[in-house]
């Protein structure tokens, strides 16, 4: 065997070049599939949103920018729990969204006694209430019904909530708050 015909080599073609409009119409391409993910992205999975309000407070403060999960509620693949902050439409003006955190989920009794609730008859721990946000507003007690729940501001004594108009109903429900992304010295997943 000829070792010089074994060595040959086939000879590299370089890549040919794209001509202008060819490389315009693979920027437009790339970036229509930008905006589709994007839009799917904000449309059915994450929502950035701002919070208005002192009602949240201290885990949520006036004018800070979090992402909320729009998927989970959704396609119902995750429960509405207690603790849970979730993002809906007001039932009294389904044009305005409020967040509040679930203090009470269908088939759960609420009592508040003087500032402190009470959930299926045991006083319930709720270490992300400071003091000072505290209220004495007292509620009798509420059963409540199948897909609605009972909401909660953190900052009780400036929060319009369950205790004033009653429970959100679960179709009002669109999403759960979970991460804080401004301001940066912020930045972190809510609890």
């Amino acid at each position: 065997m000829d070792q010089q015909a074994a060595t040959q080599v086939a000879p590299i073609t370089p890549p040919k070049k794209r001509s202008v409009l060819g490389a315009m119409v693979y920027w437009a391409r790339d970036l229509l599939l930008s905006v589709v993910i994007a839009i799917i992205v904000i449309l059915f999975l994450y929502q950035p949103v701002k919070v208005e309000g002192t009602s949240m407070m201290p885990a949520l403060t006036d004018q800070e920018r979090i992402f909320i999960n729009k998927f989970l509620y959704r396609f119902h693949f995750g429960d509405i729990e207690r603790g849970d902050m979730v993002v809906f439409w007001y039932p009294n003006d389904p044009s305005k969204s409020y967040i509040k955190r679930v203090i009470g989920v269908p088939g759960d009794k609420v009592e508040i006694d003087h500032g402190t609730v009470i959930l299926n008859g045991k006083l319930l721990s709720e270490t992300y209430v400071p003091d000072e946000y505290r209220d004495s507003v007292s509620l009798q007690l509420v059963p409540v019904p199948p897909d609605e729940f009972f909401v909660l501001g953190d900052h009780r004594s400036s929060s319009n909530d369950s205790r004033s108009w009653g429970m959100v109903p679960r179709r009002f429900i669109y999403g759960k708050a979970v991460f804080v992304y401004w301001p940066l010295d912020k930045i972190g997943l809510l609890h």
